[in-house]
């Protein structure tokens, strides 16, 4: 294991610890999610991502959860890091989330996590299905990805030259969500084997680009003068494939009116940028 893995697993630890004192007992166990748990964490980008499951849900839940959160913010830059999920265990069980537990969470939970401490009750975690994954997913990337600013952003870069965490989320999110949708069911997927099923596609777009956000998420330096063209000739490509896939597969689950509706402007709007 390495330094920064064990610095990232302690302050994952400290975190949880902190939040079961938050909750006053009521906390059932804590997990490791993500690269911590199931492999390929990244000193340079990866978040510290902790499940928490609480024995039972209580009004005022929400708001001990975001002081703790603050809280532990001000403890450094690694403690900044820790992105918490937390539910009731009733919840879990019953595919709900009552907390904050996006459906993409709950899977690892339920099938790629790390017990931390408490007793460990993940294998009662309701599996989300496949079309609640793809919703979830696609109201995340509108959410996130479809925005003026990151548009204009992919128009010309600027924060994606110089902050590597960013540049390494805006060219990998795309393949991760194609490789979920299109070859994983009933688990979540990892960085290195969407990347790799990426690579391996002989139509996939932009191939130096996402071996270069390969590479920057494994610690090599963000070096702004080779980034440059290869964003420049590669990103927009890179979505226009992933929404050129999403649409159809979007119509096919019965996807509500509205969300197809975003992703076909999306891909009209990503048309028009040169």
């Amino acid at each position: 294991m390495t330094d920064p893995e064990q610095a990232a697993r302690a302050v994952a630890l400290e975190s949880a610890r902190a939040y079961a004192e938050t909750f006053d007992g009521r906390l059932a166990a804590a997990y490791l999610l993500g690269s911590l748990s199931y492999g390929g964490y990244s000193a340079a980008v990866s978040d510290i991502d902790l499940a928490l499951v609480l024995t039972g849900s209580r009004e005022g839940d929400a708001a001990a959860f975001q002081a703790t959160s603050e809280s532990l913010r001000e403890r450094g830059a690694l403690h900044r890091k820790v992105s918490a999920f937390w539910g009731s265990l009733p919840a879990l069980r019953e595919g709900r989330d009552d907390g904050r537990f996006p459906a993409i969470d709950r899977l690892e939970l339920a099938v790629h996590s790390e017990l931390l401490f408490g007793d460990d009750v993940a294998s009662q975690v309701a599996r989300p299905s496949t079309e609640e994954i793809l919703l979830e997913g696609a109201r995340f990337a509108v959410g996130v990805l479809a925005t003026d600013e990151v548009v204009a952003e992919f128009r010309e870069p600027r924060r994606l030259l110089k902050d590597l965490v960013w540049f390494t989320k805006a060219v990998l999110f795309p393949v991760r969500f194609l490789y979920t949708n299109r070859e994983t069911t009933g688990r979540a997927a990892r960085n290195d084997e969407a990347i790799a099923w990426y690579l391996a596609q002989p139509e996939a777009p932009a191939a130096a680009l996402v071996r270069l956000a390969e590479q920057v998420r494994a610690g090599r330096p963000l070096d702004p003068a080779e980034a440059d063209p290869l964003l420049a000739a590669g990103l927009l490509p890179i979505y226009r494939y992933y929404l050129d896939d999403q649409v159809p597969r979007l119509r096919a689950a019965g996807a509500p009116a509205e969300l197809v509706t975003a992703f076909v402007r999306w891909r009209e709007r990503l048309s028009t940028v040169r």
